[in-house]
């Protein structure tokens, strides 16, 4: 089998075929500094006399860089996206993702957040919200079918400027079950993932979706959703990933498994059985990404992820 591109790479295994290896990407990379030694600019520079386009240019070459060293098969746009006084968000992702694509040295698939769905409220409108879902279910209906079509509009546009797919990552469950019901679930949620995928689908865009915790109460329903793959594969959340690619392998790409708790306070030995346990239950066979349980986040130490890719890169190829 030739060599691959990292975007070719993906496509394979988002579409349930077999790349000539397995494919990683992150969510994010939020420990450059401890690796390079440089920064992303948050966008405040421009008071200080950097221009926007220095920002951009400066936080893509460094993105380019973190793609390139890990070999990511897939490029999510959200690290390193400057917040620009007095410019639209999109404009400065688009700017950013295409900006990015001069300095690869290979093609990525470039993905976005393009959730619109309910997630797990935070705790100062948890209470609110589940108010409203008992008392006006009809007008929170509404409003989840007006989030979606929104989020359509902005998506026919992301598209058009060169993305390839959306991530979609609101949160819909605990450590110990899913924060709504499988019935409420079915009511407020499911319905509005599906029309939310059907139609990014429809536009040519490659869908993930993403959420922590134990979705095994709701995991029917978001396969049957059909999303390209399924991110995160929760061990914190008593997820297994064998399970999964038994039950569901053969309809839905799965990417992730390996424990980020352990990443931060477990043993040289209990990392690398994560990783081993992740690719060798998740690789069989093709439809497998191999990333981390949520994204590499700050305060990580930065020779556990660089265990599990050494990991990686050892035992990725398909024989």
């Amino acid at each position: 089998m030739n060599k691959m591109s990292p975007k070719e790479r993906a496509i394979k295994a988002l579409t349930l075929k077999q790349p000539d290896y397995v494919p990683t990407m992150e969510l994010e990379f939020q420990t450059t500094y401890e690796l390079f030694h440089e920064e992303y600019y948050s966008g405040s520079e421009v008071e200080s006399g950097i221009s926007r386009d220095e920002i951009i240019d400066h936080n893509a070459k460094l993105f380019a860089k973190v793609l390139d060293y890990f070999d990511y098969a897939i490029a999510m746009v959200c690290r390193g996206v400057p917040s620009i006084p007095g410019e639209n968000f999109d404009d400065t992702l688009i700017s950013m993702m295409q900006k990015t694509k001069e300095y690869l040295k290979e093609d990525r698939l470039f993905m976005c957040h393009g959730d619109a769905t309910y997630a797990i409220p935070d705790g100062n409108t948890m209470l609110d919200f589940v108010y409203n879902l008992a008392d006006h279910p009809d007008k929170m209906k509404d409003r989840a079918k007006r989030m979606v079509e929104k989020e359509l509009e902005r998506d026919l546009r992301l598209m058009k400027a060169g993305f390839d797919g959306f991530a979609l990552c609101s949160d819909y469950a605990f450590n110990k079950g899913s924060f709504l019901s499988p019935a409420m679930f079915g009511e407020f949620i499911a319905p509005y993932l599906e029309e939310l995928i059907r139609e990014q689908r429809k536009m040519g865009a490659y869908v993930i979706k993403h959420t922590d915790g134990d979705i095994m109460p709701i995991i029917d329903q978001i396969v049957d959703c059909k999303p390209h793959a399924l991110h995160s594969l929760d061990p914190q959340g008593g997820i297994d990933v064998a399970t999964i690619k038994k039950l569901y392998g053969d309809r839905i790409c799965l990417i992730g498994g390996v424990n980020c708790g352990l990443m931060q306070t477990g043993t040289k030995e209990q990392i690398l059985e994560s990783a081993r346990y992740a690719m060798e239950s998740g690789k069989p066979g093709g439809g497998y990404i191999f990333s981390t349980s949520n994204v590499v986040f700050k305060g990580m130490p930065l020779e556990s992820y660089l265990l599990i890719y050494d990991y990686y890169l050892k035992n990725r190829d398909y024989l």
